[in-house]
């Protein structure tokens, strides 16, 4: 058999894919370079496109002095149980529409994809009154409950993609063998959906780590803000330190970047099994 040949590309193609890649990555470029200047180079003319010299005063501000270690922590925290329980929630509700036929089943599904077209804001004010009912304003749990919400729909529909993508015929024989359905789930399943498992996480971990507007509106004490809220309150009434600005930012970045570099061949692997049967 012959090789593949290697297709040749029309120069085109580069033509569209510069600029996006461009339109992309200058951002960021600019962040950085912001970020490792001194606060007098910053606006000062002529515009340099490279720190010269160079420094880690920007980082050591916005991490000490404006309180960006608080800010990370909390977000760490309200991110990491908001998405341990959506994973829980999105595993079972997939499992349920994956593998049982019930009445209503097709109309819960499209209720579900339905939240996805619903802005935050118009749930804002009953989500404010229900959480002051219940005198969980100001504190994190509401942010947590906030992002179970609007996060556990869409993921579980995606869950549901990478059950379907499971041959049922699998558990049928684990419980030939002597298991029944719980021990045929967590031994032949739950094994085979570490990716999808994976990338829902990501994706629900992605939501939760950029959520504003409930933080905003729900917390009042600055011991408990997260780190979008930190950024937004970077922001002075008459000035801004552009550099301690630019270094929260790139904070706020890190563990997303960090996120996805790490885990990107399992959400490769996630996405594919996803899309096998739907």
């Amino acid at each position: 058999m012959q090789g593949h040949k290697k297709r040749r590309h029309s120069p085109l193609l580069y033509l569209v894919l510069i600029p996006g890649m461009l339109f992309v990555i200058l951002p960021i470029y600019w962040t950085i370079v912001t970020s490792l200047k001194h606060e007098g180079d910053i606006t000062k003319l002529p515009v340099k496109f490279y720190p010269s010299p160079a420094t880690l005063e920007n980082f050591v501000t916005a991490w000490r002095d404006m309180g960006f270690s608080k800010y990370f922590v909390n977000s760490i925290f309200i991110s990491a149980v908001a998405v341990f329980f959506v994973v829980v929630i999105a595993i079972m509700i997939g499992y349920a529409l994956s593998r049982y036929e019930f009445k209503g089943k097709s109309v819960f599904m499209l209720c579900l994809l339905a939240t996805q077209f619903i802005p935050a804001a118009v749930l804002l004010i009953p989500m404010f009154n229900i959480f002051n009912s219940l005198h969980l304003i100001g504190s994190r749990t509401s942010i947590i409950l906030a992002n179970i919400t609007f996060q556990f729909p869409f993921n579980a529909i995606l869950m549901r993609g990478f059950i379907s993508g499971i041959p049922y015929e699998l558990e049928e024989a684990a419980q030939v063998d002597g298991c029944n359905r719980r021990q045929a789930v967590f031994s032949v399943i739950m094994p085979i959906l570490k990716p999808g498992i994976i990338t829902t996480a990501a994706f629900a971990f992605i939501g939760c780590w950029n959520e504003f507007l409930f933080s905003l509106m729900f917390l009042n004490d600055p011991k408990k803000f997260t780190v979008p809220i930190g950024l937004k309150f970077m922001q002075g009434q008459f000035d801004i330190n552009y550099g301690a600005l630019a270094a929260g930012a790139l904070i706020a970045m890190s563990i997303p970047a960090v996120l996805f570099a790490y885990l990107q061949k399992h959400l490769v692997e996630g996405l594919t099994a996803g899309a096998v049967k739907g």
